[in-house]
Formats: C-alpha cells, structure tokens, sequence
C-alpha cells in the first residue's frame, strides 16, 4: 500500500462504493459546501484507489473526488490498496462512510445486505464493520419497505427514524398497507411511530384507533416500555396527563398529597 498523487484523469467510480445517494445529508453539507472547504484547506485526507492497469477504481472518497473534479484539480493524493475481491472493496467504502450521518439509509441497508450475501452471517458482517448484529438487521430490513417509502428515507430521520421504519417492514409486508400506515404515524415522534406499530400487530385496521389514542396522550413511550400504559386505569392515565398539563414535575406527581 502505498501514497501517492494520480491523475484525475485516470479515476474510475468503482460500482461497489458503497456511498450512491451523493444529495443524502446535503442538508447539511453538499459538495459545493465541502469543494470550497477544499480549495481553503486543501484536501486532508487521500482518496483510496486500487490500481487496474493503466487506471485506478476510486473505492473510497467519492464525495471528495467528485469536488476536487469541480476544482478543476489535475492530480488527487490516494491511498493505492492491493488488489482484493469485490465485497472486499465494499467493505471498505462502507467502514468508511458508515459511521457519516449524512450516507444515505438505503445505501447502508443495499451494503449490508451486499456483505451478508457473501458471508451467509450478520455475526460476521458485523465482525468486518464494527457495527451491532441488531443494528445490521435493522438496515437491511429497510429493504423490505415500499420503493416510495425507501425514497422517503433520508439522514435527517436519524436513528428513531430507522428504528421505526424497520420496525414497519418488520409488521406489514404489504407495501399497501405500509404507505398506508405510515402516512397515518408520520406526524409522530420516531418513538411513537414505534409504539403505535407495535401495538398495531399486524393488523393496519386497528392503526386509526391507536392514532387517536396516542393523539389524546395516552401513550408515554417511557411508561409504556415498562408496561405502565396496560396497568393503569384511564382515569388514572386522565389524571396524570392534566397534573403534565399543569406543569408538575414527576416527583411532584408521585410525592404523597
């Protein structure tokens, strides 16, 4: 392995960037944003390439190739790596990229799912790229969604977000239903989403009826999680919901009178 400056000119995106949504977390920085950073500072970290012939295949930096290109820039410092198979360099753009808030979900779930194809075993995917088993299974889950709901998905979700968008695919395996269900949760918080397609089982008839209860407050997410939401009366949840309502504090709620 080996740095060294080549020649734009000589790059080539390889098809196993694990990075392909380039506008995911433009929000916060796009490649005009990060081409000036560039032409201020100067590029602080090289690309990395794997030399084919007379060319080299980009496997990581695609973002910062692609802004040296606007640039102008007639040479790129890289990283060149030894030859090694296809998920290999897939392994290596996502370990790159999967920690950045602004790759795109679907990216990371089509890579995962890439990873686990040739190992047979999240233990291992997991082993490659340093992320939790259960957290893999969520991504790639995601998979699943309807194609409008994947396009929908975006950095600014955030994690609550990929939590309750896996746990959708998880529940409906009609894309039918899924739309329909996420369009009746997506006011909610991510923890909410959550809780109300839990509670729906399945069934997306029952979503409405858990909308309108959790419209009302009757779900905390945190007392639900310990299984208060079931053992309380309702009148008992219609109190504690007007003492919030007054502003009092939990202690305050749970102090003798």
């Amino acid at each position: 392995m080996e740095v060294k400056d080549i020649e734009m000119s000589k790059i080539v995106i390889s098809q196993q960037n694990a990075r392909k949504d380039l506008t995911a977390g433009s929000e916060d920085a796009n490649l005009d944003d990060l081409a000036n950073s560039i032409k201020e500072k100067g590029l602080l970290s090289p690309i990395t390439v794997i030399q084919k012939g007379d060319l080299y295949e980009l496997i990581v930096g695609q973002r910062r190739y692609l802004a040296c290109k606007k640039l102008e820039f007639k040479k790129i410092p890289a990283i060149i790596r030894d030859k090694s198979d296809d998920t290999d360099y897939l392994a290596l753009s996502l370990i790159e990229n999967i920690h950045r808030s602004d790759m795109s979900p679907v990216d990371k779930a089509r890579a995962y799912s890439s990873l686990f194809d040739k190992y047979k075993d999240y233990s291992q995917v997991s082993k490659e790229t340093g992320v939790s088993v259960v957290t893999i299974r969520k991504y790639v889950k995601l998979l699943d969604l309807a194609p409008q709901l994947q396009d929908r998905l975006n950095t600014s979700e955030g994690v609550v977000g990929i939590d309750a968008m896996s746990r959708l695919s998880s529940t409906f395996s009609s894309t039918e239903d899924q739309v329909k269900v996420f369009d009746s949760v997506k006011g909610f918080t991510g923890k909410m989403q959550s809780e109300i397609i839990k509670r729906s089982e399945g069934d997306a008839s029952k979503v409405p009826e858990l909308v309108e209860r959790a419209m009302q407050g009757e779900f905390n997410v945190t007392m639900c999680h310990y299984g208060f939401c079931d053992l309380m009366s309702g009148k008992l949840k219609e109190r504690i919901s007007e003492l919030i309502d007054q502003g009092k504090s939990l202690d305050e709620l749970l102090s003798p009178s």
